[in-house]
Protein backbone atom coordinates (compact mmCIF):
# COMPACT_ATOMS: atom_id res chain seq x y z
CA UNK A 1 0.00 0.00 0.00
CA UNK A 2 0.83 3.66 -0.79
CA UNK A 3 -0.37 4.73 2.09
CA UNK A 4 -0.90 4.60 5.94
CA UNK A 5 -2.75 5.90 8.61
CA UNK A 6 -0.55 6.04 11.14
CA UNK A 7 2.73 7.98 11.57
CA UNK A 8 6.40 4.57 12.16
CA UNK A 9 8.53 7.45 12.22
CA UNK A 10 8.63 9.32 9.22
CA UNK A 11 7.49 12.26 10.47
CA UNK A 12 11.15 11.74 13.14
CA UNK A 13 13.24 11.38 9.75
CA UNK A 14 11.48 14.08 7.99
CA UNK A 15 12.62 16.69 10.12
CA UNK A 16 16.21 15.19 10.63
CA UNK A 17 18.87 18.10 9.62
CA UNK A 18 16.16 20.64 8.74
CA UNK A 19 17.68 23.53 8.27
CA UNK A 20 15.84 25.24 4.77
CA UNK A 21 11.81 25.55 4.92
CA UNK A 22 9.40 26.43 2.09
CA UNK A 23 6.17 27.36 3.41
CA UNK A 24 3.11 27.73 1.41
CA UNK A 25 -0.20 29.83 2.53
CA UNK A 26 -2.95 30.13 0.54
CA UNK A 27 -5.56 32.98 0.03
CA UNK A 28 -8.26 31.85 2.10
CA UNK A 29 -5.86 31.43 5.24
CA UNK A 30 -5.12 34.93 5.27
CA UNK A 31 -7.94 36.72 3.57
CA UNK A 32 -10.92 34.72 4.35
CA UNK A 33 -10.98 33.43 8.44
CA UNK A 34 -14.49 35.28 10.04
CA UNK A 35 -13.60 37.85 12.72
CA UNK A 36 -10.16 37.98 12.52
CA UNK A 37 -8.77 40.95 10.37
CA UNK A 38 -6.12 40.54 7.19
CA UNK A 39 -3.51 42.29 9.07
CA UNK A 40 -3.61 40.10 12.26
CA UNK A 41 -3.23 37.06 10.41
CA UNK A 42 -0.39 38.36 8.49
CA UNK A 43 1.06 39.08 12.25
CA UNK A 44 0.06 35.74 13.38
CA UNK A 45 1.70 33.82 10.45
CA UNK A 46 4.96 36.26 10.73
CA UNK A 47 5.17 35.33 14.29
CA UNK A 48 5.75 31.62 13.73
CA UNK A 49 7.57 32.58 11.10
CA UNK A 50 10.41 34.45 13.28
CA UNK A 51 9.82 31.53 15.60
CA UNK A 52 11.55 29.37 13.39
CA UNK A 53 14.27 31.82 12.23
CA UNK A 54 14.90 31.81 15.95
CA UNK A 55 15.71 28.44 15.61
CA UNK A 56 18.34 29.06 13.00
CA UNK A 57 15.44 27.71 10.19
CA UNK A 58 16.05 29.57 6.94
CA UNK A 59 12.31 30.24 5.92
CA UNK A 60 10.95 31.11 2.21
CA UNK A 61 6.76 31.80 2.15
CA UNK A 62 5.26 31.29 -0.94
CA UNK A 63 2.10 33.31 -0.48
CA UNK A 64 -1.14 34.13 -2.43
CA UNK A 65 -3.08 36.42 -1.27
CA UNK A 66 -3.03 39.32 -4.22
CA UNK A 67 -6.20 38.83 -6.02
CA UNK A 68 -7.81 38.74 -2.62
CA UNK A 69 -6.28 41.59 -1.04
CA UNK A 70 -6.94 43.55 -4.36
CA UNK A 71 -10.69 42.07 -3.84
CA UNK A 72 -11.24 43.38 -0.44
CA UNK A 73 -9.29 46.86 -1.31
CA UNK A 74 -11.90 47.76 -4.76
CA UNK A 75 -14.91 45.86 -3.07
CA UNK A 76 -15.90 43.24 -5.85
CA UNK A 77 -17.76 40.58 -4.24
CA UNK A 78 -16.60 37.54 -6.06
CA UNK A 79 -13.16 36.64 -7.86
CA UNK A 80 -13.20 37.95 -11.33
CA UNK A 81 -12.66 35.78 -14.07
CA UNK A 82 -11.18 37.62 -17.42
CA UNK A 83 -7.95 38.24 -17.48
CA UNK A 84 -7.55 41.63 -17.52
CA UNK A 85 -9.93 42.39 -14.23
CA UNK A 86 -7.88 39.65 -12.49
CA UNK A 87 -4.53 41.46 -13.27
CA UNK A 88 -6.09 44.68 -12.20
CA UNK A 89 -7.04 43.17 -8.84
CA UNK A 90 -3.54 41.45 -8.67
CA UNK A 91 -1.54 44.56 -9.19
CA UNK A 92 -3.88 46.76 -6.38
CA UNK A 93 -3.23 43.64 -4.12
CA UNK A 94 -0.16 43.21 -3.88
CA UNK A 95 0.48 46.34 -2.48
CA UNK A 96 -1.43 46.02 0.14
CA UNK A 97 -0.20 42.70 0.67
CA UNK A 98 3.23 43.27 0.27
CA UNK A 99 2.82 46.05 2.81
CA UNK A 100 0.66 43.88 5.82
CA UNK A 101 3.98 41.31 6.00
CA UNK A 102 6.70 44.02 6.22
CA UNK A 103 4.77 45.64 8.64
CA UNK A 104 4.76 42.26 10.72
CA UNK A 105 8.30 41.63 9.69
CA UNK A 106 9.43 44.99 11.37
CA UNK A 107 7.76 44.36 14.44
CA UNK A 108 9.95 41.31 14.51
CA UNK A 109 13.06 43.22 14.16
CA UNK A 110 13.89 41.69 10.37
CA UNK A 111 12.36 42.61 6.88
CA UNK A 112 10.94 40.96 3.61
CA UNK A 113 11.47 41.35 0.45
CA UNK A 114 8.85 40.68 -2.44
CA UNK A 115 9.82 38.20 -5.75
CA UNK A 116 7.07 37.92 -8.48
CA UNK A 117 7.82 34.66 -10.74
CA UNK A 118 6.47 33.43 -13.91
CA UNK A 119 6.43 30.38 -15.32
CA UNK A 120 9.30 31.85 -17.85
CA UNK A 121 11.68 32.92 -14.64
CA UNK A 122 11.64 29.38 -13.31
CA UNK A 123 11.31 27.07 -16.66
CA UNK A 124 12.16 28.90 -20.09
CA UNK A 125 15.27 30.24 -19.18
CA UNK A 126 18.62 28.77 -17.52
CA UNK A 127 19.92 32.18 -16.47
CA UNK A 128 17.02 33.90 -15.49
CA UNK A 129 16.38 30.28 -13.54
CA UNK A 130 19.60 30.93 -11.62
CA UNK A 131 19.18 34.76 -11.25
CA UNK A 132 16.21 34.17 -9.25
CA UNK A 133 18.07 30.89 -7.19
CA UNK A 134 20.71 33.29 -6.47
CA UNK A 135 18.50 36.42 -5.31
CA UNK A 136 16.37 33.64 -3.30
CA UNK A 137 20.16 32.40 -1.65
CA UNK A 138 21.39 36.39 -1.23
CA UNK A 139 18.11 37.50 0.84
CA UNK A 140 18.37 34.30 3.01
CA UNK A 141 21.95 35.34 3.50
CA UNK A 142 21.09 38.76 4.45
CA UNK A 143 18.55 37.87 6.85
CA UNK A 144 15.53 38.94 4.80
CA UNK A 145 12.10 36.85 4.61
CA UNK A 146 11.75 36.06 0.70
CA UNK A 147 8.27 36.49 -0.18
CA UNK A 148 7.31 34.94 -3.51
CA UNK A 149 3.99 34.87 -5.46
CA UNK A 150 3.03 34.67 -8.72
CA UNK A 151 3.32 37.67 -10.88
CA UNK A 152 -0.29 37.81 -11.28
CA UNK A 153 -0.35 40.97 -13.07
CA UNK A 154 1.35 40.43 -16.20
CA UNK A 155 0.91 36.63 -16.20
CA UNK A 156 -1.13 34.97 -18.77
CA UNK A 157 -1.71 30.94 -19.34
CA UNK A 158 1.71 30.55 -21.62
CA UNK A 159 3.68 31.80 -18.95
CA UNK A 160 1.74 31.06 -15.65
CA UNK A 161 2.92 28.45 -12.87
CA UNK A 162 -1.04 27.83 -12.68
CA UNK A 163 -1.03 27.85 -8.88
CA UNK A 164 0.87 28.35 -5.58
CA UNK A 165 1.30 24.79 -5.07
CA UNK A 166 3.03 23.96 -8.22
CA UNK A 167 4.96 27.35 -7.66
CA UNK A 168 5.83 26.12 -3.91
CA UNK A 169 7.17 22.82 -5.00
CA UNK A 170 9.52 24.78 -8.08
CA UNK A 171 10.83 27.14 -5.56
CA UNK A 172 11.48 24.60 -3.44
CA UNK A 173 13.21 22.07 -5.79
CA UNK A 174 15.22 24.85 -6.74
CA UNK A 175 17.07 25.72 -3.63
CA UNK A 176 16.80 22.53 -2.23
CA UNK A 177 14.43 22.80 0.75
CA UNK A 178 14.70 20.13 3.27
CA UNK A 179 10.89 20.22 3.51
CA UNK A 180 7.83 21.92 1.74
CA UNK A 181 4.81 22.59 3.97
CA UNK A 182 1.55 23.35 2.29
CA UNK A 183 -0.42 24.97 4.78
CA UNK A 184 -4.53 24.68 4.02
CA UNK A 185 -8.06 24.67 5.15
CA UNK A 186 -8.06 21.16 5.70
CA UNK A 187 -5.83 18.63 8.02
CA UNK A 188 -4.04 17.07 5.18
CA UNK A 189 -5.73 14.14 2.40
CA UNK A 190 -8.44 12.11 3.37
CA UNK A 191 -9.43 8.53 1.75
CA UNK A 192 -12.85 8.69 0.68
CA UNK A 193 -15.27 5.63 2.94
CA UNK A 194 -16.69 3.38 0.83
CA UNK A 195 -20.21 3.64 3.47
CA UNK A 196 -20.23 7.88 3.15
CA UNK A 197 -19.29 7.63 6.85
CA UNK A 198 -15.94 9.46 8.62
CA UNK A 199 -13.15 9.42 6.20
CA UNK A 200 -10.08 8.35 7.61
CA UNK A 201 -6.62 11.23 7.34
CA UNK A 202 -3.84 9.70 5.23
CA UNK A 203 -1.19 10.12 8.00
CA UNK A 204 1.87 9.12 5.61
CA UNK A 205 1.69 9.07 1.95
CA UNK A 206 4.98 6.92 0.26
CA UNK A 207 4.03 7.25 -3.41
CA UNK A 208 1.54 9.68 -5.43
CA UNK A 209 0.16 6.80 -7.53
CA UNK A 210 -3.16 6.70 -9.45
CA UNK A 211 -5.22 5.32 -6.66
CA UNK A 212 -4.04 8.13 -4.29
CA UNK A 213 -4.83 10.79 -7.24
CA UNK A 214 -8.35 9.43 -7.48
CA UNK A 215 -8.77 10.78 -3.93
CA UNK A 216 -8.23 14.12 -4.26
CA UNK A 217 -10.98 16.45 -5.15
CA UNK A 218 -11.37 19.78 -6.70
CA UNK A 219 -11.81 22.92 -5.43
CA UNK A 220 -15.12 23.83 -3.07
CA UNK A 221 -16.67 27.09 -4.91
CA UNK A 222 -15.07 29.35 -2.29
CA UNK A 223 -14.50 32.56 -4.14
CA UNK A 224 -11.10 33.05 -2.99
CA UNK A 225 -9.96 29.54 -3.99
CA UNK A 226 -7.95 28.67 -7.20
CA UNK A 227 -6.38 24.83 -6.59
CA UNK A 228 -7.46 22.11 -4.85
CA UNK A 229 -6.16 18.57 -3.11
CA UNK A 230 -5.02 17.60 -7.06
CA UNK A 231 -2.55 20.74 -7.73
CA UNK A 232 -1.35 19.63 -4.18
CA UNK A 233 -0.74 16.22 -5.27
CA UNK A 234 1.11 17.14 -8.39
CA UNK A 235 3.17 19.19 -5.80
CA UNK A 236 3.92 16.52 -3.35
CA UNK A 237 5.22 14.62 -6.78
CA UNK A 238 7.82 16.92 -7.66
CA UNK A 239 9.09 17.72 -4.07
CA UNK A 240 9.13 14.07 -3.56
CA UNK A 241 11.18 13.19 -7.06
CA UNK A 242 13.56 15.48 -5.86
CA UNK A 243 14.37 13.71 -2.61
CA UNK A 244 12.90 15.75 -0.07
CA UNK A 245 9.68 15.83 2.00
CA UNK A 246 6.00 17.67 1.87
CA UNK A 247 3.45 18.00 4.41
CA UNK A 248 -0.41 18.83 3.74
CA UNK A 249 -1.33 20.42 7.06
CA UNK A 250 -4.26 22.97 8.22
CA UNK A 251 -3.21 26.04 8.68
CA UNK A 252 -6.17 28.08 10.56
CA UNK A 253 -4.30 28.15 13.28
CA UNK A 254 -0.40 28.94 12.70
CA UNK A 255 0.57 27.35 15.45
CA UNK A 256 -0.06 24.62 13.51
CA UNK A 257 3.99 24.68 12.30
CA UNK A 258 5.15 24.37 16.13
CA UNK A 259 3.37 21.02 16.15
CA UNK A 260 5.10 19.74 12.42
CA UNK A 261 8.26 20.88 13.70
CA UNK A 262 7.55 18.80 17.02
CA UNK A 263 6.88 15.62 14.34
CA UNK A 264 3.34 15.52 15.99
CA UNK A 265 1.16 12.97 13.52
CA UNK A 266 -1.30 15.74 12.29
CA UNK A 267 -1.74 16.68 8.79
CA UNK A 268 -0.42 14.42 5.89
CA UNK A 269 3.46 14.16 5.17
CA UNK A 270 4.40 12.52 1.84
CA UNK A 271 7.88 10.96 2.27
CA UNK A 272 10.98 11.47 -0.42
CA UNK A 273 10.70 9.01 -3.37
CA UNK A 274 14.24 8.48 -3.84
CA UNK A 275 17.31 7.51 -0.98
CA UNK A 276 19.37 10.67 -2.14
CA UNK A 277 18.60 13.80 -2.91
CA UNK A 278 18.65 14.50 -6.48
CA UNK A 279 22.19 16.71 -7.94
CA UNK A 280 21.19 20.33 -8.99
CA UNK A 281 21.81 19.99 -12.86
CA UNK A 282 19.27 16.96 -12.83
CA UNK A 283 16.99 19.03 -10.86
CA UNK A 284 16.58 21.80 -13.93
CA UNK A 285 16.14 18.78 -16.78
CA UNK A 286 13.13 16.88 -14.66
CA UNK A 287 11.41 19.91 -13.36
CA UNK A 288 12.28 23.12 -15.31
CA UNK A 289 13.57 22.71 -18.89
CA UNK A 290 11.60 22.79 -21.61
CA UNK A 291 11.77 19.60 -23.84
CA UNK A 292 12.29 20.08 -27.51
CA UNK A 293 11.26 16.73 -28.93
CA UNK A 294 11.14 13.30 -28.19
CA UNK A 295 13.30 10.08 -28.53
CA UNK A 296 11.12 6.92 -28.37
CA UNK A 297 12.81 3.90 -27.37
CA UNK A 298 12.19 0.21 -26.74
CA UNK A 299 11.78 -2.45 -23.83
CA UNK A 300 15.44 -3.27 -23.31
CA UNK A 301 16.54 0.37 -23.58
CA UNK A 302 13.72 1.62 -21.25
CA UNK A 303 15.26 -0.82 -18.84
CA UNK A 304 18.67 -0.02 -19.42
CA UNK A 305 18.11 3.50 -18.55
CA UNK A 306 15.62 3.06 -15.74
CA UNK A 307 16.47 0.05 -13.75
CA UNK A 308 20.70 -0.44 -14.94
CA UNK A 309 21.00 3.96 -14.68
CA UNK A 310 22.41 3.45 -18.57
CA UNK A 311 22.65 6.23 -21.19
CA UNK A 312 20.93 5.78 -24.09
CA UNK A 313 22.20 4.51 -27.33
CA UNK A 314 21.14 4.27 -30.52
CA UNK A 315 20.46 0.79 -30.92
CA UNK A 316 17.22 1.07 -28.12
CA UNK A 317 15.93 4.06 -30.58
CA UNK A 318 12.91 3.10 -32.56
CA UNK A 319 11.64 6.66 -33.23
CA UNK A 320 11.87 10.57 -32.48
CA UNK A 321 9.69 13.34 -32.63
CA UNK A 322 10.31 17.11 -33.23
CA UNK A 323 12.86 18.94 -33.67
CA UNK A 324 15.35 19.59 -31.77
CA UNK A 325 19.63 20.27 -31.55
CA UNK A 326 22.56 18.67 -30.28
CA UNK A 327 22.54 20.05 -26.55
CA UNK A 328 19.07 20.38 -26.36
CA UNK A 329 16.42 18.99 -23.87
CA UNK A 330 14.12 15.46 -25.05
CA UNK A 331 11.82 13.42 -23.52
CA UNK A 332 12.72 10.29 -23.34
CA UNK A 333 9.49 7.76 -24.14
CA UNK A 334 9.15 4.04 -23.46
CA UNK A 335 7.26 1.87 -26.21
CA UNK A 336 4.12 2.08 -24.16
CA UNK A 337 3.76 6.30 -24.48
CA UNK A 338 4.83 6.80 -20.96
CA UNK A 339 7.70 9.36 -20.11
CA UNK A 340 10.48 7.81 -18.42
CA UNK A 341 13.23 10.31 -18.44
CA UNK A 342 14.64 13.91 -19.83
CA UNK A 343 18.58 14.46 -20.84
CA UNK A 344 20.75 16.17 -22.91
CA UNK A 345 20.99 14.55 -26.31
CA UNK A 346 24.20 14.63 -28.10
CA UNK A 347 22.79 14.82 -31.36
CA UNK A 348 19.44 16.33 -33.44
CA UNK A 349 16.81 14.92 -34.32
CA UNK A 350 17.35 14.21 -38.32
CA UNK A 351 21.08 12.32 -37.23
CA UNK A 352 19.00 10.46 -34.49
CA UNK A 353 16.73 9.48 -37.46
CA UNK A 354 20.08 7.94 -39.24
CA UNK A 355 21.02 6.11 -36.34
CA UNK A 356 18.55 4.81 -34.73
CA UNK A 357 18.27 1.09 -34.24
CA UNK A 358 22.25 0.38 -34.81
CA UNK A 359 25.60 -0.47 -32.94
CA UNK A 360 27.88 2.82 -31.47
CA UNK A 361 30.51 1.37 -34.09
CA UNK A 362 28.26 2.25 -36.84
CA UNK A 363 27.89 6.04 -36.10
CA UNK A 364 30.95 7.07 -37.76
CA UNK A 365 30.03 5.46 -40.76
CA UNK A 366 26.61 6.45 -40.62
CA UNK A 367 27.32 10.50 -39.36
CA UNK A 368 30.89 10.54 -40.82
CA UNK A 369 33.10 13.62 -38.93
CA UNK A 370 29.77 14.35 -36.95
CA UNK A 371 30.17 11.08 -35.03
CA UNK A 372 31.51 12.76 -31.55
CA UNK A 373 29.92 10.71 -29.44
CA UNK A 374 29.11 6.87 -28.89
CA UNK A 375 25.50 7.73 -26.69
CA UNK A 376 22.89 10.03 -27.72
CA UNK A 377 21.97 10.68 -23.86
CA UNK A 378 24.62 10.27 -21.55
CA UNK A 379 24.12 9.09 -17.98
CA UNK A 380 25.23 12.02 -16.61
CA UNK A 381 23.10 14.55 -18.08
CA UNK A 382 19.99 12.37 -17.98
CA UNK A 383 17.55 11.56 -15.22
CA UNK A 384 15.07 9.20 -14.41
CA UNK A 385 11.67 10.18 -13.71
CA UNK A 386 10.41 8.33 -11.12
CA UNK A 387 8.22 5.59 -12.47
CA UNK A 388 6.64 1.82 -11.62
CA UNK A 389 9.73 0.53 -14.60
CA UNK A 390 12.71 3.14 -12.01
CA UNK A 391 13.51 1.12 -9.28
CA UNK A 392 16.58 1.86 -6.75
CA UNK A 393 19.04 0.70 -8.80
CA UNK A 394 18.43 4.09 -10.86
CA UNK A 395 20.05 5.97 -7.16
CA UNK A 396 23.46 4.47 -7.70
CA UNK A 397 24.07 6.86 -10.34
CA UNK A 398 23.07 9.84 -8.57
CA UNK A 399 26.17 12.37 -8.54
Amino acid sequence: MQYHFEDHGERTSALTGLKRLVIKIGTRLLMDVPGVHKRERVRQLVAEVAALRERGIEVILVSSGAVGAGIAVLGTSRRPSDVPNLQAHAAVGQCRLMYLYESACVERGFHCGQLLLTADDLQSNRERHLNVANCMGQLLRSGVLPVINENDSVSVDEIRVGDNDLLAALVATMVRADMTILLTTVDGMYRPSDDGGEQPRLSVVSEVDESVLAMAADTDGNPFSVGGMKTKLRAAQIVTSAGEPLWIADGTDFSILRGILAGEDTGTLFTPRRAERMHGHKRFLAFFSEPSGVIVVDAGAARAVCQQGRSLLPGGIVDCQGEFRRGDTVKIVGPGGEELARGVTHYGNEEVVRIRGVNSSEISSLLGEDASFAEVVHRDYLVVLWRETQKADDRSHMP
